[in-house]
């Protein structure tokens, strides 16, 4: 069995290598590809379509959170009130490999992964690598049936794809409240972890708000994960991790390689949007402002370089006829605020565009090539097809 890898960038936090959770037999690289800005997706933002899948705020009254002085925990509770909802995923796909004869030949390859049932009409939230280049889905559920599996609609960005299946007393998971969880807390983690189906583990949200970044250069990112200690390994990606109440606060996602307890998870508030525009336009329609490559500037780099600024981003490339590119913004700027917000990494560019909406302007500040600042007004506009 082989694994998918992602990866941090050599010089990158840690120096660690990041591999994501599934048996991906199935899987070939390059999760995140595209233009900068393409990972961060808030849990809400003005101008949103009408969830499909309910918020915590539509949900009625919140499950009871746990007394945190309380040490009585079961993790039996949490497993058998969200377990039936938990899935498996048995994955086939086709591969072109060379014979011993240097001659090509096309290879079916299994991968097995987990996912977790959103609605009770037949929506499963998985990841991304899960699903991505299959030629056939089959999802087992907990009472054994096996039901074939449809893409609703994948976003490579942040990971996650939304797969539909049909059938009779299909059972929902209840989504929780990420945005409420206590560093400490239990966390239990459910999947189907190198194909052993509905493997529970139990630990807690060791951190939250994590950040992962997947190429420095371009400011490829997945933001605000939940990291937990509760066991995580292969084939658990796409499954769920749950609160000791039995609600999903997050679909488990990557390890960290080279270290012992350090799962991430996608928070179920973040999950929970892409799912709804994925279910609603088959696509996560997001801003986009057509700067293809950036490189963080620190003093270091800016002495070095007789930079004018020691804090910013430098533009190496823009995309042609993008919005920045019709702002007029050029190889060679630097931005040193957007909106009055300074920045100073590529994050911060990432959540100063996603918390605007597609059709906004947002006031760029910029300093030039000729030393001197200047401000630059973009309006952004729905990413193409692929960004």
């Amino acid at each position: 069995m082989s694994y998918y890898y992602g990866g941090y960038r050599k010089g990158g936090p840690a120096g660690l290598a990041l591999f994501l959770a599934a048996l991906a037999g199935a899987i070939i690289g390059g999760l995140l590809v595209g233009i900068v800005i393409v990972n961060y997706y808030p849990a809400s933002r003005e101008a949103q379509p009408v969830p499909v899948i309910p918020g915590p705020a539509e949900e009625g009254a919140q499950a009871p959170r746990p007394d945190l002085a309380d040490t009585t925990f079961s993790a039996a509770y949490a497993a058998q009130k969200v377990g039936s909802s938990v899935v498996k995923i048995a994955t086939k796909q086709e591969a072109l490999v060379y014979d011993f004869f240097s001659m090509p030949v096309v290879q079916e390859r299994e991968g097995l992964g987990s996912g977790v049932i959103i609605d009770k009409s037949g929506y499963i939230l998985t990841n991304n690598h899960v699903v991505e280049g299959v030629t056939e889905i089959a999802v087992v559920l907990v009472d054994g049936r096996q039901l074939p599996g449809s893409i609703v609609g994948t976003d490579p960005y942040t990971d996650l794809a939304v797969i539909k299946v049909e059938g009779a007393d299909i059972p929902a998971a209840e989504l929780g409240n990420s945005d409420s969880l206590v560093i400490g807390e239990p966390a239990i983690a459910i999947g189907n972890p190198y194909g052993f189906d509905h493997t529970v583990t139990a630990g807690v949200i060791s951190a939250i708000n994590r950040s992962v970044t997947i190429d420095a250069s371009t400011g490829k990112a997945l933001e605000g994960l939940i990291q937990t200690d509760a066991p995580i390994n292969p084939g658990n990606s796409g499954g769920a991790l749950v609160t000791s109440t039995g609600t999903v606060i997050g679909i488990n996602t990557a390890i960290v390689a080279q270290a012992q307890g350090i799962g991430l998870a996608i928070p179920i508030n973040s999950a929970r949007a892409v799912a709804n525009e994925i279910i609603q336009y088959g696509k996560v329609r997001r801003p986009y402002v057509g700067i293809s490559r950036v490189t963080e500037i620190d003093r270091y780099l800016a002495a070095r370089n007789r930079l004018p600024v020691d804090q910013g981003i430098y533009i190496s490339s823009v995309v042609r006829g993008g919005p920045a590119d019709r702002a007029g913004l050029s190889p060679g700027d630097i931005i040193i605020a957007v909106g009055g917000q300074s920045i100073a990494a590529a994050a911060d560019l990432q959540k100063a565009v996603y918390k605007a909406a597609i059709g906004d302007t947002l006031e760029f500040t910029v300093v030039g090539t000729n030393r001197r600042e200047r401000t630059v007004r973009v309006v952004l506009t729905e990413a193409p097809t692929g960004r």
